[in-house]
């Protein structure tokens, strides 16, 4: 070691020893410690003072975005849909009507007298041809003979006439008699001949007026009425007030007269099947025809007037009982159903209104038929459609809204 460094170790021996010591030591050194330490503090304090300020910031912004979002989700209205269905709600119409016999018609006497007997009574089932009654009368039967006698009489003068006329015609070819006495033989002969005829003919009408003493069922079927008894005067002719005996119907078949609204009209085919219920028979579903209408609208009512003929073989049916005829309706090609509280009465129109991209718009639309709860849509509507139900009367074309549910199909 030479003389310098000595003299440098000597006058700085402190800064010798550490200059001396291991770098690992050195880094344990206290002074050095406590110029590092602050800085790390501080950068540490500022970096915790940013994360919480970088976390308030964002939890505000956060509460400021879900504020804004329930504010504008409470300023959409949530509403409720329903998807038209496809075709008709209803596939037929009950009509009112009331059975009638088919053939119904009262019996009258063609001759006056009085009423011997009767046989039926209301309710008693009759064939045609079948006796009814009898009716007493002895003017009729004396009026009988006495032309029976003027009927021999005149065929007795005829047969008179007749050897008259040819004894003269033989004569004449003798030249016996004149010829005008042989004309004035065969003129009697011709007339003798003319008032047997009327003699015949008048033996015939009061035959057939005896003939009506006894009446007779016209055709198959039911007394329903009886309004003479025994005894009482019966009184035909020209200048009587006829009375009824007898009310006969035939309930084999019954027909039903139904007013079919004119918007119905078109339905109406000729020969169709139809269902009848009655309320007697709540259980019981029977048959009937479309047999025939009238071809025209009644002004008055604005119906068609339309014929049903239903079979009755067991009398079941009553003439003049009250019936429905359900009339099968075709829907309408392309037409959908929609609840009725789904309407908008507008102003300019019948509207509802349907949803699509988040926002509502009023569609005009074409009613068809009426159902009550739901009604036919014609025009302006598609299955694809949702359509708002029980929509606000202040709801505005374009007006923002949100499906709370969807009802699915109109039922």
């Amino acid at each position: 070691m030479n003389d310098q460094e000595t003299n440098m170790t000597t006058e700085n021996p402190e800064t010798a020893a550490v200059e001396t010591q291991p770098e690992a030591v050195q880094a344990h050194v206290p002074e050095k410690k406590r110029r590092v330490t602050p800085w790390i503090v501080a950068a540490l304090l500022c970096l915790g003072v940013g994360v919480l300020i970088h976390s308030g910031i964002h939890s505000r912004v956060e509460a400021e975005a879900v504020l804004a979002r329930s504010t504008q989700e409470s300023a959409t209205p949530s509403i409720a849909v329903v998807y038209p269905k496809s075709g008709s709600a209803a596939e037929e119409i009950a009509l009112p009507g009331n059975t009638q016999a088919f053939t119904d018609t009262p019996v009258y006497a063609r001759t006056s007298g009085y009423l011997k007997t009767w046989y039926v009574d209301i309710g008693s089932r009759v064939h045609k041809g079948q006796l009814l009654a009898e009716i007493e009368t002895p003017e009729l039967d004396q009026q009988l003979e006495q032309a029976q006698a003027d009927l021999k009489s005149a065929q007795a003068n005829l047969q008179l006439a007749q050897i008259t006329a040819a004894r003269w015609k033989h004569l004449l070819e003798t030249d016996s008699v004149s010829k005008q006495e042989t004309d004035q033989a065969i003129s009697d002969q011709n007339s003798k001949q003319a008032l047997v005829a009327s003699s015949e003919a008048n033996v015939r009408r009061l035959e057939q007026l005896v003939s009506f003493e006894h009446i007779y069922a016209p055709f198959d079927g039911v007394i329903t009425a009886r309004n003479t008894d025994i005894g009482a005067l019966i009184q035909a002719g020209e200048n009587s007030v006829p009375k009824e005996l007898f009310h006969i119907a035939a309930i084999h078949q019954l027909r039903v007269y139904i007013p079919v609204p004119e918007v119905y009209a078109a339905s109406v085919k000729t020969g169709e099947k139809v269902t009848l219920t009655l309320d007697e028979y709540p259980d019981q579903i029977f048959t009937g025809t479309l047999v025939r209408n009238s071809d025209a609208i009644d002004p008055a009512s604005r119906t068609l007037n339309v014929e049903v003929d239903v079979d009755n073989p067991k009398g079941q049916l009553l003439p003049g009982a009250y019936a429905f005829v359900h009339l099968k309706v075709p829907p309408t090609a392309g037409a959908v159903t929609i609840p009725s509280n789904a309407l908008l009465f507008r102003r300019e129109g019948l509207r509802v209104a349907v949803v699509a991209n988040g926002k509502a718009h009023l569609a005009p639309i074409t009613i068809g038929h009426d159902y009550g709860a739901q009604v036919e849509v014609i025009a302006g509507l598609s299955p694809r459609d949702a359509v708002i139900l029980d929509p606000s009367d202040s709801l505005e074309d374009g007006a923002a809204v949100q499906i709370a549910a969807a009802k699915g199909a109109a039922r």
